[in-house]
């Protein structure tokens, strides 16, 4: 369901906006929150709520590992968009689960009309980084329905 309220969205974020993604701020396009489900040392996963405002999305990106590795992403409100490079965009919605092997370039944020969340993990495994990479091209993030 496309959620264009803010308050509205709030009401079923049920995992929490978080504090503005300053971190990774340069590597999205939009204002994109972060809220830390798990506690680093604590747990082996690295667990957070990812809330992206309306045409918020990130750069294409890579999850690099030597074995193991990837992410997955657990669509919990709004709507959004994720795309594997050299295939079409995947349309997301609350429920839908995005498993993400590693080695794999991609991006995903939120409809340009919609706040967006998921839950995102880093998969295990060795040797593992992110890359960060271009912007999605505005015209073509743009034309998407």
């Amino acid at each position: 369901m496309r959620i264009t309220d803010q308050t509205e969205f709030n009401r079923v974020n049920v995992f929490g906006q978080g504090q503005e993604n300053a971190a990774f701020a340069r590597y999205f396009i939009g204002t994109s929150y972060l809220n830390p489900l798990t506690q680093p040392g604590q747990c082996p996963l690295a667990l957070s709520n990812v809330t992206f405002e309306p045409g918020c999305r990130n750069n294409w990106h890579i999850h690099r590992a030597k074995t193991g590795g990837g992410q997955i992403l657990i669509c919990t409100a709004g709507e959004g968009w994720y795309q594997e490079e050299g295939k079409a965009p995947v349309s997301l919605e609350p429920g839908m689960v995005i498993t993400i092997p590693a080695n794999v370039k991609h991006w995903h944020g939120a409809k340009k009309d919609s706040w967006f969340a998921h839950i995102a993990f880093a998969v295990p495994g060795t040797e593992t980084a992110n890359e960060w990479l271009e912007p999605v091209d505005d015209a073509a993030y743009g034309a998407l329905e």
